[in-house]
């Protein structure tokens, strides 16, 4: 097709939206390995999560046979506010990069939250409210889940607590307002409300916090408050299953018009936007359907993937959480305070890391200002200030987009831009100011890290 046939942003009709959540689990002849009970070590069964989490995603959970899960029309008739997303084709940035590729995104920051949480927000708080629960606690990290997750809560009329992880607390005071115009409480972590946050706190004088600390704090204030429930908005399997809408709207789109994906590109932080952008292409690898050259992308600050171990670690920093089989730096790592706060976790979700170790994606790190650079070409060429987190895919596809002008190759490829970066100005006036730094943990810093990590034999 020329230019002419292919619009510039692929829209699905209405009717065209997912009807189910598509669990790539199903398709893997080897699954990930289960979540283990961090008492006895044993894998957890659904009772030993209902404590924690709603009954209904615990079942989500632990389902790794069941390929496709029904949407509930309540959460459709939600996600018809703002899905199906387009898929946009990058022609300015195509043009200005002088290559042959076709670079296309799946942009999911098209609605009130700014980014793709909203996707699994909306399932999670819909299943609290069924299961008539007073509210859900969680953590954020950049604020994209706390945001989406206040903004979900109020639309089913539950209380939300938010732990935002300390830096951003303070990065990032817009994103807090906006979860406490929905109505939720919005707590800097580690704090001193929680034993386990005065443990961290005593432990790491000064720290800046992480996702896992923030985690340790969510859980523990749900789990003594009665009526409540923790929520969690990356990393676990249930989040991924619904993120799928993405890989499969993506899917959808390219197949409207003829195009197969040479390349699928996502960033990484704890799992769900790439998990559920890759799904549906992932599922065709196994299937043994397609291939494709499916990309995380990690900041150089927190390589989980690319120079992190695969072992059973624990999921938070205050190791009151299931032990999960990840790549992982550990969970007493604590990561630099870069400006994609959404990226600041330790560990990689179960599914992405044995998708990772079965070979049918790859990895790559990108540093903090050449991410910024990246990011700064696309908003001049395409229109869009993107998330810190969504410019680490931005960065790789360019740089592929370019290998292409080497090769004289048209290849299609296709990345998610998870969300937009309006609330990350701070980041931005250190990138324009000349003021950003890189941070890249040493070997030894890791093996710290590594050597606290849990010993388990299975």
């Amino acid at each position: 097709m020329n230019k002419q046939e292919i619009p510039y942003k692929i829209y699905l009709e209405e009717q065209e939206m997912p009807k189910q959540w598509y669990n790539v689990r199903g398709d893997m002849k080897k699954k990930p390995a289960p979540l283990l009970n961090p008492g006895t070590l044993q894998p957890l069964k659904q009772e030993d999560l209902e404590g924690i989490f709603c009954s209904e995603l615990c079942k989500q959970e632990l389902d790794d046979t069941t390929r496709f899960f029904d949407i509930p029309e309540e959460i459709r008739s939600f996600y018809k506010m703002y899905r199906p997303s387009p898929l946009v084709r990058a022609y300015c940035l195509e043009e200005k990069l002088g290559t042959p590729a076709h670079i296309y995104y799946k942009f999911e920051g098209n609605n009130t939250s700014g980014s793709h949480k909203l996707n699994s927000a909306i399932a999670q708080a819909y299943y609290a409210k069924k299961q008539g629960l007073k509210g859900v606690t969680t953590e954020t990290g950049a604020g994209q889940w706390g945001t989406a997750l206040s903004m979900a809560c109020s639309y089913f009329d539950l209380d939300c607590q938010v732990y935002m992880v300390k830096v951003s607390y303070e990065q990032k005071p817009f994103r807090r307002e906006v979860m406490r115009t929905y109505g939720a409480t919005v707590t800097p972590s580690p704090s001193m409300n929680t034993e386990v946050g005065r443990k961290i706190n005593a432990e790491f004088p000064g720290t800046n916090g992480s996702l896992g600390c923030a985690i340790s704090e969510a859980v523990e204030a749900a789990t003594k408050q009665e009526g409540y429930r923790y929520v969690l908005g990356s990393v676990l399997s249930q989040v991924l299953l619904h993120q799928s809408v993405i890989g499969l709207e993506t899917k959808a789109a390219l197949d409207k018009y003829g195009i197969k994906a040479d390349m699928i590109i996502g960033c990484a932080g704890g799992g769900s936007n790439l998990g559920g952008l890759i799904a549906p292409f992932a599922g065709e690898i196994l299937r043994g359907e397609a291939d494709y050259d499916i990309i995380a992308v990690e900041p150089a600050s927190c390589p989980s993937l690319t120079r992190g171990k695969y072992a059973y670690d624990f999921c938070d920093t205050g190791k009151v959480c299931p032990l999960a089989k990840m790549y992982t730096l550990g969970s007493g790592f604590m990561p630099s305070p870069n400006h994609a706060g959404g990226l600041r976790y330790h560990g990689m979700s179960s599914i992405v890391s044995e998708l990772y170790d079965q070979k049918i994606l790859r990895a790559v790190s990108a540093e903090q200002t050449e991410v910024f650079k990246a990011a700064t070409q696309f908003a001049r060429t395409e229109g869009i200030l993107p998330a810190p987190e969504s410019s680490h895919a931005i960065k790789v596809a360019i740089d592929e987009a370019l290998k292409c002008k080497e090769t004289g190759e048209a290849k299609n490829i296709v990345f998610g831009l998870t969300g937009t970066g309006y609330f990350d100005m701070v980041a931005y006036a250190k990138y324009n100011d000349g003021e950003m730094t890189d941070y890249i943990p040493s070997d030894a810093d890791l093996e710290k890290s590594f050597s606290q990590m849990p010993v388990v034999n299975l």
